[in-house]
């Protein structure tokens, strides 16, 4: 079967109100998750990255070895299963109680997946710090939530930064497994016009080139932020220099 490209842009020009209330929402989620999802990721990746000293008190080591276990499981149970399957088990779980809507829902659901993955990304760039400038940072007197929100936080977000960008890539993309929960994101609205026109190839075909476009113009943003960060360290070294 050949693609009517003229049909598919004749789509596109007729259906641009669906597909771009889709393309905001889609964005919405992507951006709230990645962000409420870091501001998650930073909490549970410090409590996991946190070290169990033999000499701090039975009480101390009690609340670390229990904050390893629930920060554990909980990057567990989300970076093992499927966001669809999380999405459609928490909202139906929780729909008696909350009362909420399939987009509260899913900016839940996306912000709690987002997080799991921020924390393996968060932690690993806790541990890649050089633990001398801890005990630097200890021997002048600052506390350990000093040293975290000073010294430790700025330098694991700047050196995992790639990886933080490519998790809201992946939210832009993954967003439209919330259409199992009815969110009108930008997959569901596509399959709602192919689904009044039955014709599938077209529609699926405008759809990925959107996709593709949103990725391409967050990636190339992405890059430009990072350069420039680059660019300020390089010159505050030289200055300081």
């Amino acid at each position: 079967m050949q693609i009517d490209f003229a049909y598919a842009w004749q789509t596109l020009v007729k259906s641009w109100p669906m597909f771009a209330y889709g393309i905001r929402l889609t964005m919405e989620f992507a951006i709230v998750g990645t962000l409420v999802g870091l501001l998650l990721g930073l909490v549970v990746g410090a409590i996991h990255a946190v070290d169990i000293d033999p000499f701090d008190k039975p009480i101390t080591r009690f609340f670390k070895h229990l904050g390893h276990i629930i920060t554990g499981l909980y990057v567990w149970v989300f970076r093992g299963t499927p966001m669809m399957v999380q999405a459609v088990f928490l909202y139906y779980l929780l729909k008696p109680a909350l009362g909420w809507t399939g987009f509260t829902a899913g900016m839940f659901i996306i912000s709690i997946n987002t997080g799991a993955y921020m924390a393996e990304i968060i932690r690993s760039g806790i541990q890649s710090i050089d633990k001398g400038q801890t005990e630097a940072a200890k021997s002048i007197g600052m506390t350990n939530t000093q040293t975290m929100m000073q010294i430790i936080f700025p330098q694991a977000i700047k050196n995992t930064f790639p990886a933080l960008g490519n998790q809201l890539i992946v939210n832009i993309k993954d967003s439209c497994m919330l259409n199992a929960i009815a969110v009108t994101e930008l997959y569901f609205q596509a399959t709602s016009i192919a689904g009044s026109n039955m014709r599938y190839i077209e529609v699926y075909m405008v759809t990925a080139i959107l996709y593709l476009i949103l990725t391409t113009i967050a990636t190339i943003i992405l890059n430009y932020v990072e350069k420039k960060i680059n660019h300020t360290d390089k010159v505050s070294f030289k200055a300081n220099v």
